[in-house]
């Protein structure tokens, strides 16, 4: 029985391993998801400032009893169109979170850790090894299942 156990759990350290990306790739795409986050919130920052001077306008108007105009200018852009309108509109974008293969991976190593603990009284460090390889294997399969199913709900619903 224990060379069954350490067998699956071979086999899957080694195909967990190959499905890897390169590190180089995972530095890159680090990186780019840093760069993305700067500029969403240059963004974000943007809208709220345009915002703000929409409501400083509409103030202003309402003091002085004259017309509300507006003008923006966006630093990011080179076109040269009109000023834009004195009513903002908010976009709400969808929070990005863990995927339910991380948070199957994640559990399900904890969960393997501990159990693979209680179950192996003699060496309990090589029993949490062996069951957080086991259990992050099957919570990854799991949330992957998972996340499959979601996505192809929401390609039918579309």
């Amino acid at each position: 029985m224990k060379k069954l156990f350490l067998s699956l759990a071979t086999v899957t350290v080694l195909f967990a391993c190959n499905n890897k990306p390169s590190q180089e790739e995972a530095i890159e795409s680090a990186r780019q998801a840093a760069v993305d986050s700067v500029n969403n919130a240059n963004a974000v920052n943007e809208a709220k400032q345009q915002a703000i001077d929409s409501m400083k306008a509409v103030e202003k108007a309402r003091a002085g009893n004259a017309p509300a105009t507006v003008n923006h200018s966006n630093s990011n852009s080179s076109d040269n169109s009109a000023p834009a309108a004195s009513t903002a509109t908010t976009t709400t974008e969808k929070k990005k979170g863990w995927s339910h293969t991380a948070k199957g991976a994640v559990v399900g190593a904890g969960t393997g850790a501990v159990t693979g603990a209680i179950i192996n009284k003699n060496d309990r460090v090589k029993g949490a090894a062996i069951g957080t390889v086991v259990g992050a294997g099957a919570g990854a399969g799991i949330g992957a299942i998972v996340d499959h199913a979601k996505k192809k709900k929401e390609a039918n619903k579309q």
